[in-house]
């Protein structure tokens, strides 16, 4: 899957992922893994991150998947693929990383056609 920036009508994943880790870290920072906050958590981030994405006043759709699980030893993998304009569409993935959990938040940018 390619990732697209820096044109004017393409999604910057880097911006993206930067909002995202701000939203990351504003709202897990330094917290230890707590099973009955993580689902606030991941909601949280999602809403947030949307939020700025969207404050980018940017033609897209976007959608957004967090994942947050305990480091316990055990593997984690995820994998994604879309079907689109890889000219105006992108994607970015954040992994993050504290001294209990790690997060994995994906971002998918769908640009409207007018």
């Amino acid at each position: 899957m390619e990732e697209f920036s820096g044109d004017e009508g393409s999604f910057n994943s880097e911006e993206a992922s930067n909002s995202v880790k701000e939203c990351i870290q504003s709202i897990i920072g330094e917290e230890s893994y707590r099973q009955d906050t993580v689902n606030q958590w991941t909601a949280k981030i999602v809403e947030q991150a949307l939020t700025l994405l969207v404050k980018q006043t940017k033609s897209y759709k976007y959608i957004v998947s967090c994942a947050v699980m305990q480091k316990s030893g055990a593997g984690l993998h995820t994998a994604n693929s879309c079907y689109w304009d890889t000219v105006t569409d992108g994607s970015c993935t954040v992994k993050w990383e504290n001294r209990t959990m790690y997060c994995v938040v994906s971002v998918f940018a769908v640009a409207l056609t007018p």
